[in-house]
């Protein structure tokens, strides 16, 4: 295990729990927006309940907020949050939120909050980049990845799997691990990747049989693809190699020009008119047929040529030897003793590595098994994979329940040394203080994980579940809310209770929106999907809603708003949960949030990473200790 970088710096628990209770004390007055269904809006009078001001002023404060996250200061929070200990804050949570109504007052003062309580300026984050290097040391170790998957798979999967599975593979190395264990592994993306690229051992597990079977499929088209895309990429790589050998033959050249031109004057003081002609012509004519003797044969040089010039050179040669292939240098010294065997050396020693040396010796034991299981917090791994061994676990967008036990296993299990784990789909965790939770069975929760949030007895809620899901990034690169079909669902909302008498509707309408042409074939198909007789409305009278509520679709949009604004505070909080129950653990080393991917591309873009306690931790953990106190 590579132990010469120190792991990077990561919160200690205290300090994180002290980040939570900041963190709480703005949610339990922000939350009831997020909790909002945006279905009931009109229904609920949501606007008229939670904001005061016009809508139009409401967007105005919100786009003088809206920056590119690492556009905003460090210090953003600093005047909502004035003062120490328990009390700091709330004083200037009450200028954002009516004390009597609870109503949002403040629009600036809050996006400012929900920025400073959000993943990139809270202080709770480890670098990707640093921690690579911790695990990467001087680069050496990095796997060749002129391989790229952008081929294979869409953009946005390309660009997960490329980042998250170089992380993995040099934490495999760093922990001396061949085996990766990839729990809702889908399609198979990210396990057949890290097999063929970083030629490790790894079993997709997905409780889809559908997606189980896919993957065999995909992985055993992906091989042949694979064949033909190394060739292609190591004629590249030589091409390179060959072109970067003849630009540093030309740069020798003129060096070997500029010497010769040197010496000439030197030698030009001390002969005659006739010596200084023979000399001259003698030397540049030695020199230019050397030169030409060395690009013929590099232009006729076949083989790979060495990617280090000039890191062997004979004694009391010319520099010329720096730049010629190994055996070119062998055949211009035949006089020197041994250089035969020294050549063959050399030459073995210096052949350029490619992706097939490599993965050579790795891809034979190397394999992606796709695995269908069930996966919880007590599923036994030795009943599912035979040949358990030492091992990292990863999950690449975990579904709800499945990346909080992931996080369970990981602790649990003496087989699994390390761990990242990115989730996503917050609405489907299981929440064990919500009182609309339907599965009273559960023993082991999606959320809370930590001791700190189980004693405060938090609940997030469904919606508010929903919202961190939203990407604040996107929208405001101007891949925004789908206004229209937000509003066309909220206004029908109106329509079935004041036609049909229905309050609450347990159906879901589902995708119609991008099925229909207009708001009345909208209506009538929902009306269909949800069983009811759509015959009693005309569609003079279906219009009469759409006329009655279109002016107040700026409501809609800003409402919305304010709930993107909010989302990444409760992605913060729900992920600050996870990496406090790692933090709480006994036999765990070292653990962190780490922002893996462009947000734009992929939101839900941060991982919890972790690794276990062993021998070389333990000092590095004790030598970092003894450091703090000395500061």
């Amino acid at each position: 295990m590579a132990t010469s970088n120190p792991l990077p710096e990561s919160a200690e628990l205290d300090v994180l729990r002290g980040k939570l209770r900041e963190l709480l004390r703005f949610l339990r007055k922000a939350l009831p927006i997020a909790n909002a269904h945006t279905v009931d809006f009109y229904t609920g009078s949501l606007w008229e309940r939670f904001v005061e001001g016009s809508p139009d002023k409401v967007m105005e404060a919100l786009r003088s907020q809206e920056r590119p996250a690492e556009a905003a200061p460090a210090h953003c929070g600093e005047r909502l949050l004035e003062g120490t200990g328990e009390n700091s804050g709330i004083s200037e949570f009450s200028n954002i939120f009516c004390e009597n109504s609870q109503k949002l007052v403040n629009v600036e003062a809050f996006a400012i909050a929900a920025k400073y309580y959000s993943l990139p300026y809270f202080g709770v984050c480890t670098s990707f980049e640093q921690l690579l290097i911790t695990f990467n040391g001087d680069q050496r170790l990095r796997p060749n990845n002129n391989v790229k998957p952008d081929d294979f798979m869409n953009a946005k999967k390309s660009h997960e799997v490329q980042v998250m599975s170089e992380l993995i593979g040099c934490m495999a190395d760093f922990c001396g691990i061949k085996q990766v264990i990839d729990l809702g592994s889908g399609k198979g993306y990210l396990s057949s990747f890290l097999s063929m690229q970083y030629g490790l051992k790894v079993y997709g597990i997905d409780s889809s049989n559908v997606n189980t079977h896919g993957a065999q499929e995909r992985n055993r088209k992906l091989k042949k693809h694979w064949k033909v895309y190394q060739t292609r990429s190591r004629k590249h790589i030589d091409a390179q190699v060959l072109e970067k050998a003849k630009k540093s033959t030309a740069q020798d050249e003129q060096k070997c020009k500029t010497n010769i031109k040197e010496k000439l004057l030197s030698i030009n003081s001390c002969l005659t008119n006739q010596d200084k002609r023979s000399v001259s012509d003698s030397v540049l004519s030695d020199f230019t047929d050397t030169v030409i003797s060395v690009t013929k044969q590099m232009e006729n040089h076949t083989d790979p040529l060495p990617q280090t010039a000039g890191s062997f050179l004979l004694e009391n040669r010319s520099p010329l030897l720096n730049v010629l292939p190994v055996d070119a240098k062998k055949l211009a010294s035949p006089a020197t003793k041994n250089y035969g065997k020294l050549s063959e050396e050399h030459k073995e020693r210096k052949k350029p590595v490619t992706i097939k040396d490599q993965t050579k010796e790795s891809n034979e034991s190397s394999i992606y098994s796709p695995l269908t299981s069930f996966i919880t917090a007590e599923s036994e791994l030795c009943d599912i994979i035979t040949d358990l061994e030492d091992c990292i676990m990863v999950g690449l967008h975990t579904c709800g329940d499945l990346a909080p036990n992931t996080l369970r296993i990981f602790t649990s299990k003496s087989e699994i040394k390390g761990v990242c784990s990115v989730g996503c789909c917050y609405h489907l965790l299981s929440e064990k203080y919500e009182k609309q939770c339907k599965d009273s069975t559960l023993e082991m929760w999606g959320f809370p994980l930590c001791q700190y949030l189980k004693e405060e007895g938090w609940c997030c809620g469904r919606n508010a579940r929903m919202s961190a899901c939203l990407a604040l990034e996107r929208v405001i690169v101007g891949q925004g809310l789908a206004t229209e079909s937000l509003f066309y669902r909220a206004v029908l909302q109106e329509i079935i209770k004041e036609c049909y008498g229905i309050a609450e509707c347990d159906k879901h309408v589902g995708k119609v929106y991008s099925k229909s042409t207009s708001f009345l074939d909208y209506v009538r198909k929902s009306l269909k999907k949800l069983e009811l007789d759509d015959s009693k409305l005309t569609e003079k009278k279906i219009m009469e809603y759409y006329e009655k509520y279109k002016p107040r679709i700026n409501e809609l949009e800003a409402f919305n708003m304010l709930k993107v604004i909010l989302a990444p505070c409760i992605e913060t909080l729900i992920l600050m949960d996870r990496l406090c129950y790692l933090k709480e653990q006994d036999n765990i080393a070292w653990s962190a949030l780490v922002k893996l991917f462009d947000p734009v591309k992929s939101p839900r873009c941060y991982a919890v990473i972790a690794l276990k306690k062993q021998p070389c931790f333990q000092v590095e953990a004790s030598l970092l200790d003894g450091i703090r106190l000395e500061t």
